[in-house]
């Protein structure tokens, strides 16, 4: 596609690059009517050899979603926006490129079923139960006062004259829609601002497992919405438990000889996890069937493919050798999702008039009103400061993947109609659209909102008064890695500077465990001047800023100099640069100190690289590590 606007298309065959410009339009002409024999069926058979229908309409759906990747990309648009676009151009309501129509359903579940299993491959119930109150309690209230929250909302919507919602099943399905936030989404934009392991991230991270869950149990009430009895119900949990015990026991026994047996061969355990993900499909989908054999008598209790597949990857993620089969799916995790969404953007109607619109945009505002209304005040009463609170709150705004695959079951179910499922999928592609700028911004919106959060009485955590005459030999503002191994290192060292030492976060679940080292904590916004006069920043003789530019939020290191430098002119200033150039505006500022920390990294990386070279790296991590002793063995705050 480049190339079609004058640039250059860069190929590599076996170490080989070639530069094929292709700035005539005698040359575009051509280069377009490849693509033209791509898209047309009739036209590519000409040529030579036909496809089989199947292929031919995965390998389209893949085409155009690849080309429409790529222009989104260009202009910062989530890609799975991006393949439910290429899904409706490629199908029945857009320009009809996919042959037969009975591949969709084909398409989306095969997708669903490796979609879900890579899902399954996330979840590690040993983060759930390690996570405290914080994300206990929230995780387990969330989703039922969510869900409750939408079918009031749908009902007064209802009365309002959205016919949409009215009677049935649609008020519980929107419910379900408000009360799930998009994993794939959020834990993508975690991931490419590096900010997982922060307090947001965790927290958000722990909250999206229990929305996993919630929605499993909800895939597995689901076929009995109609039908409410406590039979099937119970036969649906009886048939989840068998499957997930049968699971477990192969999982624990057999799976680890098999992967220890192919454990040299990297394609071969791609090929075995997805082996044991059908496996399983194919396991939960003939209990019944098992259990007539066995007993004689029939028993409603098949699993479903989608909870199968959720349960095979669940029972990976909790092996020690988890972690090499997600980076070995991951590689193709993401053409499982193209082909989920793919398949599903094919089930979008035309819009019959603005309604379906216009309720999607209901479902994307409420959507959102829900993470302030629910998700906010659950995270701050069980503990979470407010700013840590509303920054997650307004990162979970968006209308979750599980939502769509769940209306869309309801739809084969018939309990929901084709308005109902397009207005969730256009919900969630707006909710898409707009979660990078949400995330982007959550912290500026955090110190726009302030006054609103006292007046609703989320009170900032009081700093506890500066003790008088309190005076700090050190003061660190912020605590993330560094500060975390800092304070190992002041205990090793130098313990008795800990009661001197003043720390400055706004990270209030980590207090308790700093003060048990021995410095003095205090809560603070270092984006606020007169609370860190206030904490007792200024009467510290030595300050150090902690956290770098892309960590810190609502201020920077160079903001900061100059804040310490007014209110504390005696102090010893040490600062942290990202960039170069940097350095010489903090010096200018006031800093008596700045340090990089990749050239510091590279400075002590010298060692090590030194040794290797020379033979002796054995050596030089035995010596290493009998003075600073294993990475995994130090007890530090932040692991």
């Amino acid at each position: 596609m480049a190339a079609l606007f004058g640039t250059s298309l860069p190929f590599n065959h076996r170490n080989t690059y070639v530069s094929i410009a292709i700035t005539s339009p005698r040359n575009r002409i051509a280069f377009s009517g490849f693509f033209m024999l791509l898209l047309f069926p009739g036209m590519a058979m000409a040529g030579g050899g036909a496809l089989s229908p199947l292929v031919h309409d995965i390998g389209i759906s893949l085409l155009v979603a690849g080309v429409l990747a790529v222009v989104f990309h260009r202009f910062n648009i989530p890609s799975i926006a991006a393949f439910l676009v290429a899904g409706f151009i490629a199908g029945p309501g857009g320009a009809g490129l996919v042959e037969d129509l009975h591949s969709i359903p084909v398409i989306a579940e095969l997708g669903l079923v490796l979609l879900l299993f890579v899902i399954g491959l996330e979840i590690d119930f040993r983060k759930i139960i390690s996570s405290g109150r914080i994300i206990i309690i929230t995780g387990l209230l969330q989703f039922p006062l969510s869900v409750a929250l939408g079918f009031i909302l749908a009902k007064l919507l209802t009365g309002l004259g959205v016919t949409a919602l009215d009677g049935g099943f649609a008020p519980l399905y929107m419910g379900i829609v408000l009360a799930l936030s998009s994993t794939l989404l959020v834990v993508k934009l975690f991931q490419e601002s590096f900010e997982l392991d922060t307090t947001a991230g965790r927290i958000s991270l722990g909250l999206l497992i229990f929305q996993d869950i919630w929605a499993i149990v909800v895939i597995a009430v689901q076929p009995n919405f109609s039908n409410p009895e406590i039979g099937p119900i119970l036969s649906a949990f009886a048939g989840i438990a068998l499957l997930v015990l049968l699971t477990l026991v192969v999982a624990r026994y057999i799976l680890p000889v098999m992967f220890n047996w192919i454990a040299t061969s990297p394609e071969l355990i791609l090929v075995g996890a997805v082996g044991w993900c059908f496996g399983i499909v194919f396991l939960g989908d003939s209990l019944g069937v098992i259990a007539m054999a066995l007993t004689g008598i029939s028993m409603p209790v098949n699993v479903g493919p989608g909870m199968s597949a959720l349960i095979a990857g669940a029972s990976i993620a909790s092996l020690p050798y988890s972690g090499d089969v997600i980076s070995k799916v991951g590689v193709v995790k993401d053409f499982f999702v193209t082909l989920f969404f793919v398949g599903l953007g094919m089930s979008i109607p035309v819009p019959d008039g603005p309604a379906v619109l216009l309720l999607a945009l209901l479902f994307a505002l409420a959507a959102i009103l829900v993470r302030y209304i629910v998700f906010l005040p659950l995270l701050y009463f069980t503990g979470l400061d407010r700013r840590n609170a509303l920054v997650s709150s307004t990162r979970l705004a968006q209308v979750s993947e599980f939502s769509l695959v769940i209306v869309f079951a309801g739809l084969g179910l018939g309990h929901l109609d084709g308005v109902f499922n397009s207005a969730t999928i256009f919900a969630f592609i707006m909710t898409a659209l707009i979660s990078p700028t949400l995330y982007r911004y959550a912290d500026d919106l955090y110190q726009h909102l302030q006054p609103l959060l006292n007046l609703l009485g989320f009170r900032a955590p009081g700093s506890g008064g500066e003790e008088p005459g309190a005076d700090y030999s050190l003061a660190v503002l912020g605590f993330h890695r560094l500060a975390s191994s800092l304070l190992y290192e002041l205990k090793q060292q130098t313990p008795e500077l800990l009661e001197n030492v003043l720390v400055v976060d706004f990270n209030v679940h980590l207090h308790k465990d700093i003060s048990a080292l021995g410095p003095t904590v205090r809560y603070g916004d270092l984006a606020n001047a007169e609370t860190l006069r206030h904490a007792g920043v200024g009467k510290a003789r030595v300050v150090l800023v902690s956290v770098q530019d892309d960590v810190l939020k609502g201020t920077s290191n160079l903001r900061l100099v100059r804040d310490i430098r007014r209110m504390n002119p005696d102090a010893m200033i040490i600062a942290n640069a990202i960039e170069l150039a940097e350095s010489t505006l903090l010096y200018e500022a006031g800093a008596d100190f700045v340090y990089l920390s990749r050239v510091d990294s590279a400075q002590r990386l010298l060692e090590p690289i030194t040794s290797a070279i020379e033979g002796s790296l054995d050596d030089y991590r035995a010596l290493r590590e009998s003075v600073d002793r294993k990475w995994h063995e130090r007890e530090e705050i932040i692991p």
